[in-house]
C-alpha cells in the first residue's frame, strides 16, 4: 500500500511539471499540499474498498461451504431395509403351528402339552394331539429355516447396500451429507440385529416345542401304562404313520 502511495504522489509530481506551462501561462495556483492530501484520501479509500472486497469474498465463501454442508444425501436405503425386515416377519406370521400370539399360544400349549392327562381324554383324542403335537414341532423347525433362508438372502442385500453406503460417505461433500449416509449405516446395522433375533427366536421356538413334546411323550406313555394296568385286559395301541409319539 506504501509503493501505491508513493506512486499516486510521483504521478500527481509529474501531471504538475508537465503542466506547469500552462499554469504559468494562465496564472492558476495549486496547492501540493492540498493535491497531496487529495490523492492520499484517495489511496484509503482504495484501501478499504479493497478490504470490502476481501470481505465479499470471504462471505461468499462461507456461503458456499454452509451450502455444502446442508446438501442431503440423493441415496436412502430405508425401503431396501424396511423391505428385508418385512420379508422375514411375513414368514413368521404366516407361520403355522403353535401360534405366536400369547394369549393363542397359552391356550394351545395347556391342551396339547399338559402337566398330566386326564382320565376322561380318550385313546383316539390322545392321538390325535400327539399328531398335533408333532406337526408344531415340524412347522416350527420349518419357520426357522425359512427364516434362515430368508436371512441368507439378505445377505446380498445388504452386501449391495453397505457399499453404497460406504462409498456415498466418502464422497459426501458436506456435514449433513455425511450425518445422512452415516445413519443409514447405522439403520442396516439395527436391522441385521433384529433380523438376528427374528432367527433366534425361531430356533429357539423350535427347540422349546421339540422338548415339550419329549415330555408329553413321557407323560402320554405313562397314563397309557396307567390305563392298561387298571383295565386289566390288553392295549391295542392305535397305528399312527409318523416318526412321533
Amino acid at each position: 500500500m506504501k509503493k501505491l502511495r508513493k506512486s499516486l504522489v510521483a504521478a500527481a509530481a509529474a501531471s504538475l511539471i508537465g503542466m506547469a506551462p500552462a499554469v504559468h501561462a494562465q496564472w492558476v495556483v495549486i496547492d501540493p499540499t492540498n493535491l497531496a492530501q487529495n490523492i492520499m484520501t484517495a489511496a484509503n479509500t482504495l484501501e478499504q474498498i479493497n478490504n470490502q472486497i476481501k470481505q465479499l469474498q470471504n462471505q461468499a465463501q462461507s456461503l458456499m461451504n454452509q451450502a455444502k454442508n446442508l446438501t442431503s444425501l440423493d441415496f436412502s436405503a430405508l425401503n431396501e431395509l424396511r423391505a428385508a425386515l418385512s420379508a422375514t416377519n411375513q414368514l413368521i406370521q404366516q407361520a403355522r403351528g403353535l401360534a405366536f400370539n400369547v394369549q393363542q399360544m397359552e391356550a394351545q400349549f395347556q391342551q396339547l402339552y399338559p402337566a398330566s392327562f386326564s382320565a376322561s381324554v380318550s385313546s383316539g383324542q390322545m392321538v390325535l394331539d400327539a399328531r398335533r403335537r408333532w406337526t408344531n414341532s415340524l412347522e416350527a423347525l420349518r419357520t426357522a429355516t425359512q427364516v434362515q433362508s430368508q436371512a441368507m438372502q439378505n445377505f446380498a442385500s445388504d452386501e449391495s447396500t453397505l457399499t453404497d453406503l460406504l462409498n456415498r460417505s466418502q464422497s459426501a461433500v458436506g456435514a449433513l451429507q455425511a450425518t445422512q449416509a452415516t445413519n443409514q449405516l447405522l439403520a442396516l446395522q439395527a436391522r441385521q440385529a433384529m433380523q438376528a433375533q427374528q432367527l433366534q427366536i425361531t430356533q429357539d421356538r423350535a427347540a422349546a416345542l421339540e422338548q415339550a413334546r419329549q415330555v408329553a411323550v413321557q407323560e402320554r406313555a405313562r397314563e397309557v401304562r396307567r390305563r392298561f394296568m387298571g383295565s386289566g385286559t390288553p392295549y391295542t395301541p392305535y397305528t399312527v404313520n409318523f416318526y412321533s409319539e
